[in-house]
């Protein structure tokens, strides 16, 4: 017992260290300052043209996993979403089949075939088991930037992330305590797919109506004529 006590003692400020790193990640949504809106209020978009995202992690689901929440959000905002299958499925049958190629398309074309008033492009960073000193977590970082389909004006930009270590910060039941959940943890993140849902989690904060940094509220919203 004697001799197991100090590599104890030294791993425990990992630890807590990995634990602290990891719980910075719950909730955040980059660049909480306020935002510059003059573009967006000019442009007035009325509906939203949302390109598949570009996916820079290493799960193939993540695409189609983000793409498939991003409507919900921008409707609620009080956006027209074009409908996302139906856009990517064009794509396809011009020949263009992945993200990359999609947002290579110049902007005149897509407002061209599209209408929209403007074009959401979408980068995922993170997507899926993130592996720290004592288990892991689930964690969904995306970034999106709003450019109008005619100007080529950027009107908005932002990023956030969800994780599944959000809230689970309670070391009460000390080293033990914190090795046990990291179990539990790790077998839940291996035989269940927490990904999409942290994804939906990701979107929301994404591209809601909040206070910072987030979409304003489109033509369709009551707080539309309040803007932000």
């Amino acid at each position: 017992m004697k001799a197991n006590l100090p590599t104890t003692l030294r791993r425990a400020p990992a630890a807590f260290l990995a634990l602290a790193s990891l719980c910075a990640l719950a909730g955040c949504v980059t660049n909480p300052v306020s935002y510059d809106y003059t573009a967006f209020r000019q442009a007035n978009p009325k509906s939203i043209l949302v390109l598949p995202p570009v996916n820079e992690s290493v799960d193939t689901k993540a695409t189609h996993s983000v793409l498939a929440q991003s409507s919900k959000p921008l409707a609620e905002a009080g956006y027209y979403v074009l409908p996302v299958a139906l856009v990517e499925e064009t794509f396809q049958e011009n020949g263009l089949t992945v993200p990359d190629e999609m947002h290579a398309v110049e902007l005149t074309k897509l407002h061209e075939i599209f209408g929209a008033d403007a074009v959401l492009y979408m980068k995922i960073k993170r997507y899926g088991a993130t592996y720290f000193v004592v288990g892991s977590a689930t964690v969904v970082e995306a970034e999106g930037k709003l450019v109008d389909s005619k100007s080529g004006t950027l009107l908005w930009e932002g990023s956030a992330t969800a994780s599944s270590q959000e809230g689970n910060n309670n070391s009460g039941g000390g080293i033990a305590g914190i090795l046990l959940t990291a179990i539990i943890q790790q077998v839940i993140s291996e035989v269940t797919d927490q990904s999409h849902g942290i994804a939906g989690i990701a979107s929301e904060r994404l591209l809601s109506v909040r206070q910072g940094n987030g979409m304003l509220p489109g033509p369709r919203h009551p707080s539309h004529s309040k803007g932000m």
